[in-house]
């Protein structure tokens, strides 16, 4: 059997099993959680080096050839995302050993923390539009009950918000692919791509890609469609928290809109200027106005809220610039703002867990208290401000490489001077909770907690130091991925094919 239906298999067959496993021995539903987990690390990094010498591998179910049968489409981005995914998803499965302790119905959360995975999993893999569709709303689904899992007024209040902008979107999605299916007779990426551009760019073809860039941008919390995250991230467990934030946005919102411009649509800034214009303004937009907004919060998950939705918008900067280095920015930050993000709400998970509260006016003191927490948070806050050696500053260097190369000077300018915005408010956390003195009975994390925290940490300095291998293997492959623009259907109907 081919390695590729794995991905969401392993962690399909786990949320099905925790439910039962956990009548027999409660346990068990974290050790499937971290066991699946783990094995989807090892089986990404396995697909890393697959993707090294087959630009891409196509999965049929049924053995129904494509466009006729679903398919699953595997190429270096998708392998990029998956390791990404798989990282978070290991960590926060560690973390959540002694966090969610304190909450009943364990069972329930490991349940939809494997239902969220599979969810993502899916939507990095799936060749066939209407499947992207599936496995978007089995993550989104899972999303809205861990954001409501502690069932207080505050988490029920921002799961119905969240649920509500997440529908409008997922139901915009559903109806620009009953267009296309109306329009094409087809479900298959590959084979919409080729009538797409045998139609060109036609009033439709702009409608149902603006419907879908819609219903994306709410998923990636993009100003002005981000007011369900700051809301959603205070309420959601901490493991979720580094999820929603590290992984989720990016492959229900970024990922979608890179696949989908790219190798889809078969848009290129050479031909289309005016779009990727808009892409790198929503990108401004988002930097700025949520980095401005951050700073004047006092809830320390709150304030990560807002700053995934700053930093979500150099990920979108870098994709409307459109030429390698811009591309590739973009991509290595998705890693590098993963692991970074990750990170940061995995140490504001350990301060609530000591500290009980979140309100950056009641901490102070735990630096000394909490001393791998605090250098934990240290080095995802210099990672994500752009710090070398660390894997942010690199990332954030191709992207503003490739604004210069694209004689965007002004842009490249201002995204610089909007990393003091991220310099400022990490260091309101840094001088409230960390800096400050204090009396504190809080005690330092437990040991699986600090153990997530700290491999997020080596893989920081790791990647950052070693920055030109994860380019020449992980970024520049599914950076060119992606630039192959239309040849996407080309790999589809013609590349290594393996059968169910």
């Amino acid at each position: 059997m081919s390695f590729i239906p794995m991905f969401f298999v392993i962690p399909l067959v786990s949320a099905f099993l925790i439910p039962i496993l956990g009548k027999i021995y409660k346990p068990l539903v974290w050790i499937v959680s971290t066991v699946a987990s783990f094995a989807l690390f090892v089986l990404a990094l396995y697909g890393i080096t697959v993707t090294q010498e087959i630009p891409m591998i196509v999965y049929k179910m049924g053995n129904w050839p494509p466009p006729l049968g679903i398919v699953m489409a595997f190429d270096s981005f998708s392998a990029l995302m998956v390791l990404v995914i798989s990282i978070i998803v290991f960590t926060g499965s560690l973390f959540s050993l002694r966090y969610m302790s304190r909450y009943t119905g364990q069972w329930k959360f490991y349940t939809l923390f494997m239902l969220i995975t599979a969810g993502m999993m899916g939507v990095s893999i799936t060749g066939d539009l209407f499947n992207m569709f599936v496995f978007l709303e089995i993550a989104a689904i899972s999303s809205y009950a861990l954001v409501a899992f502690g069932v207080g007024a505050e988490e029920l209040e921002a799961s119905f918000k969240y649920m509500i902008m997440g529908e409008i979107g997922g139901l915009t999605f559903l109806l620009a692919i009953a267009l296309i299916y109306a329009k094409t007779s087809t479900l298959n990426l590959a084979d919409i791509s080729n009538s797409l551009q045998v139609m060109g760019h036609t009033t439709f073809f702009w409608m149902v890609l603006g419907m879908m860039l819609f219903a994306f941008f709410i998923k990636a919390a993009l100003v002005p469609f981000h007011s369900w995250l700051p809301d959603a991230h205070p309420a959601a467990p901490a493991p979720i928290s580094s999820l929603l934030s590290g992984t989720f946005i990016k492959v229900l919102g970024i990922y979608t809109t890179a696949r989908l411009v790219f190798n889809i649509f078969g848009l290129t800034r050479a031909n289309d200027p005016l779009f990727f214009n808009i892409l790198i303004g929503f990108g401004l937009l988002s930097i700025s106005f949520a980095g401005l907004t951050a700073l004047s919060q006092k809830d320390y998950k709150r304030l990560l809220g807002f700053s995934s939705v700053s930093q979500i918008g150099y990920i979108m900067l870098g994709f409307g610039i459109g030429n390698y280095e811009g591309v590739a920015g973009a991509i290595f930050f998705i890693l590098a703002h993963a692991l970074a993000k990750g990170l940061l709400f995995l140490t504001s998970g350990a301060v609530v867990h000591a500290a009980g509260t979140r309100d950056l006016d009641k901490l102070s003191g735990l630096g000394e208290r909490m001393p791998t927490t605090a250098w934990s948070f240290r080095f995802g806050s210099l990672s994500l401000i752009g710090i070398p050696p660390l894997v942010g500053f690199f990332a954030k260097f191709y992207i503003i490489l490739g604004t210069i190369k694209a004689g965007f000077i002004w842009v490249a300018l201002i995204a610089i001077l909007l990393s003091v915005l991220t310099l400022g408010y990490l260091l309101k956390i840094e001088n409230s909770v960390f800096m400050k003195k204090g009396k504190t009975d809080a005690k330092k994390a437990p040991f699986t907690m600090r153990i997530a925290m700290v491999f997020l940490v080596v893989l920081i300095v790791i990647f950052g130091i070693g920055f030109q291998t994860i380019i020449n293997f992980v970024v520049g492959p599914a950076a060119h991925a992606l630039l192959r623009g239309l040849e996407y259907s080309h790999l589809v109907f013609g590349s290594f094919i393996m059968n169910f």
